[in-house]
C-alpha cells in the first residue's frame, strides 16, 4: 500500500479521499488554486501546494503542476478524484512516464470509453445493447441534420467527449436542430474542448440506470449491482438510490452481466460505471436497456452503494491501484436495505435554479450515523465560488427498506440550515414528500413533471416567518440593553430595560420586513415577558427565548417550534425545518437612498463570461428573442428580450467578464 498520496482535486471529493487515506494510515497531499487557499480540504489534508490561480484552466486542469506537486512532496500515487482529469487519458499517461501511479484504470480503458461513439462501437461488437442513432465521424451540419430525420424526433444531441449533461440537448423537431446542435457544439467546446456530437433517439420515458463495476490487475471483475439516477435537471442527477425502485432480479441480473462484459472488453481497471438508459414506457418488466456510455472514474453518487454493500469504494480503489486482488468475489457481495443521495447546490430553484454564489452564514447538517452520512468541502464561513460547481454537500441516508428511506431523508433535510446564500433544500423536501417518488414511480421526465409542485409560486412571507423574524429583532434589542446596562453599573436601571416600559405606560413598536413582494408591518406592543404582534387585521400572542446554541424556541400564538434566524446587515434569514426564507429589515430612510431603477435594463443573474452577443444597438427585437449567452458555473445561460422594442443599449462584447447585477443590455418598449 502506498505511504503518501495527492488528490488532484479538491472540495468535497478531496475530502472524501482524504477521509479513507487516514484511515488507512495513508498521509495525503492537498493541492490548491488561489480561490481554495483556506478551503476546507486544504485544513484536512496533512500538507498542501498551491497549483495556481483561481480558473480550473491555470490550476487543477495543469498537468505539469500536479505531477510537480506529487515529485516534490514524495506522493507514490494521484488519485484524481472526480471531474477535472479524473478521465484524462494524456494525465493518466504522464502519471506513467512519470513513475508515478495514476489511481484509476489505464489510459488504454480510458481512451476505449472517452468518446461517447467510440465506446458505443465497442459495445456493440461486445454484444452489449446501444441506443439506436448515429455514431460516425461526418460532423457535417447538413448530414447530422439528414440523421436525425432518418432516426425520427425527438432525438438527443450529445457531445462525444465528457460528460455531466454538458453539450446535450433535446430536439423535438426539425426547426430547433440547428441552434441546438450550434448550442451544444459551443457548451461542449467550453467544457471539453471537443465540439463533435452524436445523434441518438431520445426515450420519451426512460430510468437512467448505472451498475458499478471494479476490476483489478489479475484478470477479476465484479459489480457492486445499480443505482437509480433518473431524478435528474438538465441532464444532472439531482436524486440517487441503491437499489432501483422495484428493479425485477432478472433484469438486474441482466444489467450486472452486461456491464461485467463491458469492463472485461477493453480491460479495464479500477473503478468505473456503466451508465444504461431503460426504456420503461410500457412499465419495467421486461423493459429494454441499452448502453449509454462508461464512466472511468469514481462517480460522485458512489456513497449510496457503499451504503448497501458495507464497501469502501475508495479503499478498493487503492489497494486496485497498489496491485492488490479485489477485496471480495461477486457472489461474496449482497444488497443489505436501501440507500438515497440528494445533492445540496447553492442554486435558487426560484430563479431557474441559477447558481448562488457568496459566504456560508450558517451552515448545519444532521447529526451522522449509521443511517445518515453527510459528504461536504465546505464548512460555516467558507465561500461559494464562481470558479467551480456549486454543490454544498452531499446527503446520504440508509434504513431498511425504501419506504423507512425515504422518511429518513425527508427528516435529514428538516435539519439542515443553511443561510448567507439560496440552496435546493427545500426543493428537495418537496421531492423527498412527493407521493410518486414515495411509490417509486420515477423516470428522467420527474421533475418537470412535477415543477409546479416541487417549487411553487412565491406568494410572499409567512407570518410566522416575520413573527421569527421580529422576534429574532427585539431579542438582539434586550441582549443589546443588558449589556449596556451591566456595562453601566447599574443593570436594574428601567430605563434601561429592552421592555417597553414609560413612566407614564407601555410603548409600541412598528416593524417593517420587505419580503420581495411588499413590505410588511408587525406591530408590537409588550407584553410581561412576551409581545403581542399585530399583523393589521390579526394579532397574536409571543413568547421566545434564544438557546445557548442560539436556536429560537418560540411560541406562536399557541404553534411552539425551533428556528435559526442569521441577520447579516438588514438581510435576515429564517430557516424553520429545513426550509429557507429571506426577508429584509425595512429600514424607509436607507430605502429612500439606496433605491434605484435598471429602468429596462437586462441584468447578469450571476458572475460569468459573455460568450456570444447575438444582437446590436438598435436591433428591433421581439419578446424572447435571444441577445446574448452567458456561460457561468459550468452552464449556458441564454438572456433574452423580455418585451417587443428596440436594443437602445449593448454593454458588453463577446469575452467580457461580468458580475452579478452588471446591465448587459436594455431595451426600450415598443409604443404600443
Amino acid at each position: 500500500m502506498f505511504d503518501r498520496i495527492l488528490i488532484a482535486n479538491r472540495g468535497e471529493i478531496a475530502c472524501r479521499i482524504i477521509k479513507t487515506a487516514r484511515r488507512l494510515g495513508i498521509k495525503t497531499v492537498a493541492v490548491y488554486s488561489d480561490a481554495d487557499a483556506n478551503a476546507r480540504h486544504v485544513r484536512l489534508a496533512d500538507e498542501a501546494v498551491h497549483i495556481g490561480p483561481a480558473p480550473a484552466r491555470e490550476s487543477y486542469l495543469l498537468a505539469d503542476r500536479l505531477i510537480a506537486a506529487a515529485k516534490k512532496t514524495g506522493a507514490q500515487a494521484i488519485h484524481p478524484g472526480y471531474g477535472f482529469l479524473s478521465e484524462n487519458v494524456e494525465f493518466a499517461e504522464t502519471c506513467a512516464r512519470e513513475g508515478i501511479v495514476f489511481v484509476g484504470p489505464p489510459a488504454s480503458a480510458i481512451s476505449a470509453m472517452g468518446l461517447k461513439d467510440a465506446a458505443k462501437k465497442l459495445m456493440e461488437a461486445a454484444n452489449v445493447p446501444v441506443v439506436p442513432g448515429y455514431h460516425g465521424d461526418n460532423q457535417d451540419d447538413d448530414f447530422l441534420r439528414g440523421e436525425a430525420a432518418k432516426i425520427g424526433y425527438p432525438v438527443l444531441i450529445k457531445a462525444v467527449a465528457g460528460g455531466g449533461g454538458k453539450g446535450m440537448r433535446r430536439v423535438d423537431d426539425a426547426a430547433e436542430f440547428d441552434a441546438s446542435l450550434a448550442s451544444a457544439r459551443r457548451e461542449a467546446k467550453a467544457a471539453f474542448g471537443n465540439d463533435a456530437c452524436l445523434i441518438e433517439k431520445y426515450i420519451t420515458k426512460p430510468r437512467h440506470i448505472e451498475i458499478q463495476v471494479f476490476a483489478d490487475k489479475h484478470g477479476n471483475v465484479v459489480h457492486l449491482f445499480e443505482r437509480d439516477c433518473s431524478l435528474q435537471r438538465r441532464h444532472q442527477k439531482v436524486v440517487e438510490e441503491a437499489p432501483a425502485p422495484h428493479m425485477p432480479d432478472y433484469l438486474r441480473a441482466a444489467m450486472g452481466a452486461a456491464a461485467v462484459t463491458a469492463a472485461a472488453a477493453i480491460g479495464y481497471e479500477g473503478a468505473g460505471t456503466i451508465e444504461f438508459i431503460v426504456d420503461v414506457a410500457n412499465g419495467i418488466e421486461d423493459a429494454p436497456f441499452y448502453f449509454m456510455e462508461m464512466n472511468t472514474r469514481l462517480q460522485v453518487e458512489h456513497p449510496v452503494t457503499e451504503m448497501i454493500t458495507g464497501q469502501d469504494l475508495v479503499e478498493w480503489q487503492l489497494r486496485v491501484a497498489a496491485g492488490e486482488v479485489l477485496p471480495l468475489a461477486q457472489e461474496q457481495l449482497a444488497i443489505c436495505g436501501h440507500a438515497l443521495e440528494v445533492r445540496i447546490y447553492a442554486e435558487d430553484p426560484a430563479r431557474g435554479f441559477l447558481p448562488s454564489i457568496g459566504r456560508l452564514l450558517h451552515l448545519g447538517f444532521p447529526t451522522t450515523d449509521s443511517h445518515v452520512r453527510v459528504d461536504t468541502g465546505v464548512e460555516q464561513g467558507d465561500e461559494v465560488s464562481m470558479h467551480y460547481d456549486p454543490m454544498i454537500a452531499k446527503l446520504i441516508v440508509w434504513d431498511r427498506d425504501r419506504a423507512s428511506a425515504v422518511r429518513r431523508m425527508k427528516g435529514a433535510l428538516g435539519q439542515c440550515a443553511i443561510a448567507g446564500l439560496a440552496s435546493n433544500v427545500a426543493f428537495l423536501g418537496r421531492v423527498a414528500g412527493n407521493a410518486d417518488f414515495i411509490a417509486g414511480d420515477v423516470d428522467t421526465g420527474f421533475i418537470d413533471r412535477h415543477l409546479e409542485d416541487l417549487v411553487p409560486t412565491d406568494s410572499g412571507a409567512s407570518d410566522r416567518v416575520l413573527a421569527l423574524a421580529a422576534v429574532d429583532h427585539l431579542l438582539r434589542l434586550r441582549e443589546q440593553y443588558t449589556a449596556t446596562a451591566r456595562a453601566s453599573g447599574d443593570p436594574y436601571n428601567p430605563w434601561g430595560a429592552a421592555d417597553g416600559w414609560r413612566m407614564n405606560g407601555q410603548t409600541d413598536l412598528t416593524l417593517r420586513f420587505d419580503d420581495g413582494h411588499s413590505i410588511r408591518e408587525i406591530l408590537v406592543s409588550f407584553d410581561g415577558d412576551g409581545w403581542c404582534f399585530d399583523f393589521g387585521g390579526h394579532s397574536m400572542k409571543v413568547r421566545a427565548l434564544r438557546g445557548q446554541d442560539g436556536e429560537l424556541r418560540a411560541d406562536l400564538g399557541g404553534e411552539t417550534l425551533r428556528a435559526i434566524v442569521v441577520r447579516a446587515g438588514h438581510d435576515v434569514s429564517v430557516i424553520i425545518g429545513g426550509v429557507t426564507r429571506r426577508v429584509q429589515y425595512y429600514d424607509p430612510g436607507v430605502a429612500a437612498e439606496e433605491g434605484t431603477s435598471t429602468g429596462g435594463g437586462i441584468t447578469a443573474p450571476m458572475p460569468g463570461k459573455v460568450t456570444r452577443v447575438m444582437v446590436a444597438a438598435g436591433d428591433s427585437v421581439t419578446r424572447g428573442t435571444p441577445l446574448l449567452i452567458l456561460e457561468a458555473m459550468k452552464m449556458e445561460h441564454t438572456m433574452t428580450a423580455p418585451v417587443d422594442g428596440t436594443v437602445a443599449a449593448l454593454h458588453v462584447g463577446e469575452g467580457d467578464q461580468v458580475t452579478e447585477g452588471s446591465v448587459l443590455a436594455v431595451v426600450e418598449a415598443a409604443e404600443a
